[in-house]
């Protein structure tokens, strides 16, 4: 079988894996993770023991956890269409930047999440907001000042695994209203280049679970049941 991605919705950062899949251009499979429904199935444990999305089954069967390291991996595939020889200032200016955004940028948002699931308790929902939203704003100032003079988010002549991943995850700023169109405008042109490419649309898609079609490889979803005998032991 294919190789399978574990995506989980809603607004997982595995949005970012399924748009590599998805430039990539080579066949693969999905899993979707309902990450609001408790308890997750006992299966996953045995992909990820942490209980946390993204995860990847690779064609040989080993198993790549944790965003920057799936994204990593599918950028060395094909020639490195989607990233660059290990080993060159083109990788580990790449490299630089993903870590940036499964960092600072992602652990930003963690508050902001937090409020979310706090609507019961409307003073510590504001006090999680007002300590987010401050951490959300200096990030996307910082990207913006990046993006000023850049057509992609590393810096480099192509689209890579750190645009996938950033499609991801800057649209967490517009869930949460706090991206500002006039304070980020480079950031947010960015972020609307990005939200017209076909990957995107589909990957988006395949959240809300609607109809639509693949411009790459993808060869449909697979269940948990499904995928358990084909885990290496």
């Amino acid at each position: 079988m294919e190789p399978i991605l574990f995506y989980g919705v809603p607004q997982g950062c595995s949005l970012g894996s399924i748009i590599a899949l998805e430039w990539l251009g080579e066949p693969y499979r999905l899993s979707r993770i309902e990450m609001l429904e408790h308890p997750w199935p006992a299966a996953f444990a045995r992909i990820n023991p942490l209980n946390l999305t993204p995860a990847y089954l690779t064609a040989e069967r080993h198993i790549v956890n944790e965003s920057s390291a799936i994204l990593l991996h599918l950028a060395a595939r094909r020639d490195n269409l989607l990233g660059y020889a290990q080993g060159t200032p083109e990788y580990d200016r790449l490299n630089r930047m993903l870590a940036y955004l499964n960092t600072e940028f992602f652990s930003a948002f963690r508050p902001l999440w937090i409020a979310y699931e706090m609507a019961e308790n409307p003073p510590v929902q504001e006090m999680l907001r007002n300590l987010g939203n401050p951490r959300v704003q200096q990030a996307c100032a910082y990207l913006n000042g990046l993006l000023a003079e850049r057509e992609w988010i590393d810096g480099g002549p192509k689209r890579t695994v750190a645009d996938a991943y950033f499609a991801a995850i800057a649209r967490w700023a517009e869930y949460h209203k706090v991206l500002d169109v006039h304070l980020h405008p480079f950031l947010s042109r960015h972020l609307q280049k990005l939200r017209a490419d076909p990957a995107v649309i589909f990957a988006d898609a395949i959240e809300r679970q609607l109809d639509v079609k693949s411009g790459g490889q993808f060869r449909g979803h697979v269940t948990l049941a499904e995928i358990e005998p084909l885990l290496l032991t």
